[in-house]
């Protein structure tokens, strides 16, 4: 019968160095990723922006009445709510608009102002299969002109009462 040999366990003799190579590019990457990821989210915010209540509204304004207003909400794949804020617009004026800014002012129960939004008009382009909106410049409103348009709030404040915003043309471009 025969044993086995000896086996013995041999140990490095000094510290064992360590290959920081892989660790340095991971860290690298997460932070290009992290990088990208910001730069992409805040390019895709809408041209939404805050005005002042007190703003003037555009002189204008008062040839572009608003009519037919509806609201409506739905669930976006995040898990959240996106409320749309349809209605029509004419052109009672003698230019032809190009461009209409809003401020939409959402209120709460004491009838303070919740939310304050100002985006540009989006006419609705077409109604199937889905609801597809085009900036005003797209197909501007003649004189005598009426269009179907939509706003988008991608989020409204809690503290909104429900009731209908108070809209507000602050702007508009004309030819």
């Amino acid at each position: 019968m025969s044993t086995p040999p000896n086996l013995e366990l041999i140990r490095p003799s000094g510290p064992r160095e360590r290959n920081w190579l892989p660790l340095a590019v991971a860290a690298a990457v997460v932070i290009v990723a992290a990088t990208v990821v910001v730069l992409v989210l805040e390019h895709r915010k809408p041209a939404a922006s805050v005005t002042p209540i007190s703003a003037a509204t555009d002189s204008y304004a008062g040839s572009l009445p608003f009519t037919n207003l509806a609201m409506s909400e739905s669930a976006n794949l995040a898990g959240g709510k996106v409320t749309y804020l349809d209605g029509h617009i004419a052109n009672q004026g003698t230019r032809t608009v190009t461009g209409v800014s809003v401020q939409v002012l959402f209120r709460n129960y004491a009838h303070e102002v919740a939310q304050n939004e100002t985006q540009p008009l989006k006419l609705i382009r077409m109604r199937d299969p889905y609801i597809d909106v085009e900036p005003v410049s797209a197909a501007p409103l003649k004189p005598g002109g009426e269009q179907d348009f939509r706003l988008i709030f991608d989020a409204v404040s809690p503290d909104w009462d429900g009731a209908y915003p108070e809209l507000r043309v602050i702007h508009v471009d004309t030819n």
